[in-house]
């Protein structure tokens, strides 16, 4: 990457936002590193769990809190993800597999805007793919080994928080050290940074739950 291109990005990532990238997505890529058996067991269950993306709530309160945070989303998705059945799909699903991993939505989706720009098909120039921008490599260790399947929005997406999960554990929840893994930096600041600014537009305030 050209220093005048790195600059422009790190410059846009500063003020909350990131310029529309070409369909070669600009981010790094994950570093394969040798698994002890009870982790890529683990990991492996983990990706092969076939419960559906739908949300389920314990009670009416928490569910209407998740309506008003998927219209708001959605609003805000929209120049992105014109397609309004395509942006509830996909955000239902980042939702679910964010909480299924522990992770936090806003966190997930200001990651997918760094790797991806929210663009299902973005192969990177280390041969990261979709979304959250997944390495072909994880679908042997973890996977059946059909680095294809990386372009369906799903199975990227379960992908990428169970591996971003991992880096969390790994880090003992250093988020900045974890991104910096995930991104294939680890320890440098500009990919952390970018994935913290972006993090910041898709944080839902419930004006409800203000009012207590």
């Amino acid at each position: 990457m050209s220093l005048s291109r790195r600059s422009c990005l790190l410059a846009g990532a500063a003020a909350g936002v990131l310029p529309l990238l070409p369909d070669v997505a600009h981010a790094g890529a994950q570093i394969e590193e040798p698994l002890i058996d009870s982790v890529r067991n683990a990991l492996s269950a983990s990706i092969r769990s076939s419960a559906p993306p739908k949300p389920e709530f314990a009670d009416t309160a928490s569910r209407l809190a998740f309506l008003r945070w998927l219209g708001e989303m959605s609003e805000r998705l929209k120049k992105k993800v014109p397609g309004h059945q395509e942006r509830i799909e996909f955000l239902q699903t980042v939702w679910y597999e964010s909480k299924r991993a522990g992770l936090d939505v806003s966190l997930v989706l200001g990651l997918i805007q760094v790797e991806s720009n929210f663009r299902k098909f973005a192969v990177s120039s280390a041969g990261a793919r979709g979304l959250m921008q997944v390495m072909p490599f994880w679908t042997r260790v973890i996977g059946d080994g059909d680095s294809s399947t990386l372009f369906r929005m799903q199975t990227n997406l379960r992908f990428g928080c169970v591996i971003l999960r991992h880096y969390l554990d790994r880090e003992a929840g250093d988020l900045f050290m974890t991104l910096g893994r995930y991104n294939g930096s680890r320890g440098r600041a500009p990919y952390p940074n970018a994935v913290f600014s972006n993090q910041r537009l898709w944080v839902f305030n419930d004006r409800r739950d203000d009012r207590g």
